[in-house]
């Protein structure tokens, strides 16, 4: 497809991996991000061997991997603590490691300074007002009154995405799930060389993410979907780890900031029909919003970005890479939702409980396969 002129909502983890993947096609990009400070958690996140792969093919794996710690297995702890499995993970980069743990700030870092690098125009503290598509161009009024006309409109704006309520209506909306994540930075164990998972009616993972770092997250049971006070909320984390192994409790000791605690409801929602609307189409939390047991919720839309430009460079015409990106991309980012889901309602009791030593081995075989 020829060059085209393209506005990408959002400037998260997808919307800049798009923007990167567009820009390397030869696309003009404007990416329009809401936070006018363009702030990001402070704690880590899990980057697993697709992602390795994903950004190889965007250009700019040797920065992700200078700003990350790299592991190479998985390991599964009952929740006495007794190690019950290692999954060593595949690696799909020949030469570099399986996975990585990275801080968010510095992911966001690595794509947008990459994107700018390549040209990508960002604008902060702006949104889209409304979208008009003439079957041309998608004609957009903007929050601080300008306006453009864009050959291509792609929402990355998250799971209460406006592009998704703006051109699909009546799509499915976010669930609350009964389950919450807390996270926290702390000093990383010395002999930490894995994602170490607890599994649980409290699931606990350690994840490095740097020489002296890691972070860990807690998956817990909120059937009230409470708002903790911000006062009170690393005694509040501390207070739900009181029963965990002795590790996790030892762990929870040093858990004493409240501005360090990262608190967030769990959420879960697929789309199952269209994707797009004419020249708008959606990617990443917008269409397929997981919860993190399985640690693919960044890797989803970073896949979705690099697909969607591909796509376009496959066809005349807007609407049909559009429809093509969705049906490339539906059957896999389902399984991962659904899958993550399974873990998140067995601990819940809401369902069977999950092998995740299983679990973790299937979904590796899974988002192994090409893109």
């Amino acid at each position: 497809m020829q060059k085209l002129n393209m506005l990408i909502v959002g400037a998260g983890i997808g919307g800049l991996s798009a923007a990167i993947a567009a820009r390397r096609a030869g696309h003009d990009v404007l990416v329009i991000e809401r936070d006018p400070e363009w702030s990001v958690y402070g704690v880590g996140i899990i980057q697993q061997s697709n992602v390795l792969r994903a950004m190889d093919q965007l250009g700019v794996l040797e920065n992700f991997l200078d700003a990350a710690c790299g592991f190479d297995a998985v390991e599964v702890f009952a929740p006495d603590g007794t190690r019950v499995a290692r999954i060593p993970s595949p690696r799909l980069v020949e030469g570099k490691p399986a996975n990585v743990g990275i801080g968010r700030r510095a992911l966001q870092g690595v794509l947008g300074n990459s994107a700018k690098g390549l040209g990508a125009q960002i604008r902060l503290g702006v949104t889209v007002e409304s979208l008009s598509d003439d079957g041309a161009q998608v004609h957009v009024t903007f929050s601080d009154g300008s306006a453009g006309a864009f050959d291509l409109v792609i929402g990355a704006d998250g799971v209460y995405s406006q592009v998704r309520d703006l051109i699909l209506p009546d799509a499915e909306r976010p669930v609350f799930t009964g389950q919450a994540v807390w996270r926290y930075n702390l000093p990383r164990d010395t002999d930490l060389d894995a994602l170490r998972a607890y599994n649980g009616p409290i699931g606990v993972g350690l994840v490095p993410i740097g020489p002296e770092l890691m972070y860990m997250y807690v998956t817990t049971p909120e059937p009230d979907n409470p708002r903790y006070p911000r006062q009170g909320l690393a005694a509040a984390m501390r207070g739900k780890l009181a029963n965990c192994a002795p590790a996790i409790r030892a762990l929870a000791q040093q858990i004493t900031d409240d501005d360090g605690v990262v608190y967030r409801p769990l959420e879960g929602m697929m789309v199952h029909g269209p994707w797009s609307r004419g020249r708008v189409g959606l990617l990443g939390d917008a269409v397929h919003a997981t919860t993190p047991h399985l640690g693919q919720g960044a890797g989803m839309a970073i896949e979705d970005a690099i697909v969607i430009v591909d796509e376009l460079g496959k066809h005349d015409n807007v609407e049909a890479a559009l429809k093509a990106y969705r049906d490339r991309r539906h059957e896999r980012c389902r399984y991962i939702v659904e899958s993550s889901l399974a873990i998140c309602y067995g601990q819940l009791g809401k369902g069977p409980l999950v092998d995740n030593h299983k679990a973790t081995a299937e979904m590796f075989a899974v988002v192994s396969q090409p893109l």
